[in-house]
């Protein structure tokens, strides 16, 4: 904050990128162990017994479990009821 209130961010780029990478080094560390910690949980409790599609979809549920717990589980199943190949086909993308 102080270098940005100086001016002196602009006088040394280099020493500026480095502080805000030393800054953002926690974080994205975080969001990696937290990544491997739901790993470790979910190959536990199946025992590794799942292929690598069904692991990933798990992955992807308990990583943004904030997001899926705010869908309403009435909906998710009346939509997976009515689908007749259990797949949903995405569009294609040009």
């Amino acid at each position: 904050t102080k270098m940005v209130e100086t001016e002196k961010h602009l006088v040394f780029p280099l020493v500026y990128k480095l502080i805000e990478l030393a800054l953002l080094l926690p974080v994205s560390t975080a969001s990696v162990e937290r990544a491997f910690s739901a790993m470790k949980n979910i190959k536990s409790k199946l025992r590794s017994t799942i292929n690598d599609g069904w692991f990933s979809h798990l992955m992807i549920c308990y990583t943004e479990r904030e997001i899926f717990k705010s869908l309403d589980d009435e909906v998710i199943t009346r939509r997976f009821q009515a689908m007749k190949a259990r797949k949903g086909i995405l569009p294609r993308v040009s």
